[in-house]
């Protein structure tokens, strides 16, 4: 398996990635044309945030994305991992704690990074148990939001 960062060329299977998330996860139907310009608007702006792909046998199996977030307590960046897809037959298999331990790599290995945060679904059981299996631990802040 290899983690790597992702180009303009893994455009496509982000993209099917997305939309599968959203339907998996929420039920939701993504407009195409929307998901496609919003991951290249990514891919051609690492302000925006950065992909990163797995592959396994040059086949890219797994996507996430790292947002940022300014810390004043820490002056310092967090990192934020959201949109987290693995293809169903790769599931269960090691490849999310792979990408996971190379973002902590990433972290672990940069002054300016001081931590890797994400959120969860309150039902999605599977992910919690993954995310302290890899020694990840629920704070003590509760995640609000507002979405036009």
């Amino acid at each position: 398996m290899k983690v790597r960062p992702a180009t303009m060329e893994d455009h496509q299977n982000l993209v099917d990635f997305q939309l599968a998330m959203a339907s998996e996860t929420e039920g939701i139907e993504l407009d195409r044309i929307t998901v496609e310009r919003g991951v290249k608007a990514v891919l051609s702006d690492e302000m925006k945030g950065k992909y990163y792909v797995a592959e396994i046998n040059g086949q890219v199996v797994s996507s996430l994305l790292t947002t940022f977030e300014w810390s004043d307590w820490r002056n310092g960046t967090v990192l934020w991992i959201q949109s987290v897809y693995v293809l169903p037959e790769n599931r269960r298999k090691g490849v999310y704690r792979e990408m996971y331990l190379y973002i902590k790599s990433l972290v672990l290995n940069a002054d300016n990074l001081n931590g890797i945060r994400l959120y969860a679904d309150q039902s999605n059981y599977p992910a919690q148990k993954t995310y302290k299996n890899l020694g990840m631990n629920k704070d003590h802040y509760v995640m609000f939001e507002w979405m036009k």
